[in-house]
């Protein structure tokens, strides 16, 4: 078996090598490096496609089901702890176990949760098949990004394959908006079973079409570190789930605080636990790498700012406005048929300016969208107060996402490329959640005294907070890409 790993893993290689060209347009991958490429990037679109698509199944869900309004909020929660807990652990099992076998695992667990909501009868059921879901994602995210980056060498190859693989994340976003009003009108449960045939497809194409890799001797044998694997989860899921119910809670309720506090009580002691082990389950040099965690920090503050100004912007049109889903959804498409236009042509100016500078660039577009956003009021029209900053965002997404992956990974050995796509994915997933958590209790406080939706004050409070975020990330990606270009670094 070590043999056809090494010989598939040669073959890809001089396949690359083979379409160098000049090394400017990069032409044609050939057959196998495509539909490798096609089906772990159909993973990532389906991951966006279904969160979208169950998120505008909400409401129908609660209906349909008799769920409470606390209850309903576990069907988007239950997947953010299942994603947010399981991402050191998915990571580092993909490096220890085989990329391909941890990305085939959690395509599976993503279609048995997806056709298990979509046949649910009780609410209960619904909530665990989303947070079957989480898990999945989790082990299929950073397996899939762990497979590109140790697929494509880097430079102008692995540049182009982010560019498509964050193109590809676009495609099922603005897929989803739509699909997801259409599909919803039918019935809320084909928000789930329409997901299981690609499911089918992405763990068959896996099978077939990604190449073998080898456990490395840490993940086979006696020296597994169970021990970093049970404190990493636990501690991950405690910290998530306090954040998450952090807003109906309290943040300083005794609830939150004890469960936050048993989560970090559980990180340090996993930190103790991978500094004395011989095998650790994450090298502690991962948390040292400061391009790491640099980047890390970069993707919540993309994320997490992203997702409030979606909140907002969400409830300012049809809270607000009285716009119908649907009609939201036709509002927000031009940011998802943006990066998917745009994602794919990014590794040559990554290539041409270098990471640091795109990210930087990235955040100018972000900070002024969200700053003309601030502009909306009672009838603003479409295109001229809202079009605008959803352009911008369009723009901002593929300037930034793809390079903050590529730096994520630059300074890593390839056998912990798992690991670090773990560390970046929880920096999206737990950013998001904290900047939003932030977002909302901003635009709570603006309205204490009354029991009605948010007023444009309270909007306008929850973008202060998505504005001051943008704005500071810009500024320290301002300071490092200067800093690496003095350095002569590329």
């Amino acid at each position: 078996m070590a043999t056809k790993t090494a010989t598939s893993r040669v073959e890809y290689i001089e396949d690359l090598r083979r379409a160098d060209g000049d090394g400017d347009g990069l032409p044609s991958w050939g057959f196998r490096i495509w539909t490798m490429l096609i089906v772990v990037c159909a993973a990532f679109s389906l991951d966006a496609l279904d969160n979208i698509m169950v998120g505008i199944a909400v409401p129908p869900i609660q209906a349909d089901l008799g769920m409470s309004t606390s209850q309903v909020q576990w069907v988007v929660s239950a997947y953010v702890l299942g994603f947010g807990g399981f991402l050191l652990l998915g990571g580092r099992m993909s490096d220890l176990l085989g990329r391909r076998r941890i990305f085939i695992i959690g395509a599976v667990l993503f279609g048995v949760g997806t056709l298990a909501g979509g046949l649910a009868t009780h609410g209960l059921i619904v909530i665990a098949a989303r947070f079957v879901m989480g898990i999945g994602a989790a082990f299929s995210a950073p397996a899939a990004l762990a497979i590109i980056v140790s697929t494509f060498p880097e430079g102008p190859h692995r540049n182009r394959a982010l560019g498509i693989y964050t193109g590809c994340g676009a495609l099922g976003y603005s897929t989803g908006v739509i699909a997801g009003g259409l599909l919803t009108q039918a019935s809320w449960r084909w928000t789930f079973l329409a997901p299981v045939p690609v499911a089918l497809v992405i763990i068959i194409g896996g099978l077939l079409l990604v190449q073998r890799d080898r456990p490395s001797e840490a993940g086979r044998g006696r020296g597994f570190d169970f021990g970093g694997a049970v404190t990493v989860t636990l501690g991950m899921l405690l910290l998530v789930y306090a954040i998450v119910e952090a807003p109906e809670s309290g943040w300083n309720s005794a609830r939150t605080l004890a469960t936050a506090g048993a989560g970090a009580a559980l990180l340090v002691l996993f930190w103790i636990i991978e500094r004395g082990h011989s095998r650790p389950l994450l090298p502690p040099r991962l948390l040292r790498n400061g391009t790491l965690l640099g980047a890390s920090l970069v993707a919540a503050a993309i994320l997490g700012t992203y997702m409030s100004f979606q909140f907002i912007g969400g409830l300012y049109l049809q809270s607000f406005r009285g716009w119908s889903p649907l009609e939201m959804a036709f509002a927000f498409l031009p940011i998802g048929i943006l990066i998917a236009t745009l994602g794919p042509q990014m590794g040559k100016l990554v290539n041409r300016f270098g990471a640091h500078w795109m990210i930087f660039a990235g955040f100018v577009a972000y900070t002024a969208s969200y700053v003309l956003f601030l502009g909306i009021g009672d009838d603003s029209p479409y295109l001229t107060a809202i079009l605008p900053s959803i352009v911008l965002i369009g723009i901002a997404f593929p300037f930034s996402f793809p390079p903050a992956n590529a730096l994520a990974v630059s300074r890593v050995d390839e056998s912990e490329h798992g690991a670090a796509a773990g560390i970046l994915q929880t920096g999206y997933q737990v950013g998001a959640a904290i900047v939003l958590a932030l977002t909302t209790a901003a635009m709570a406080a603006n309205h204490a005294g009354g029991d009605g939706p948010p007023t444009l004050d309270g909007y306008r409070q929850g973008l202060y907070i998505v504005i001051a975020i943008s704005a500071i990330t810009m500024v320290a990606t301002l300071v490092a890409a200067v800093r690496n270009h003095r350095a002569g670094r590329t």
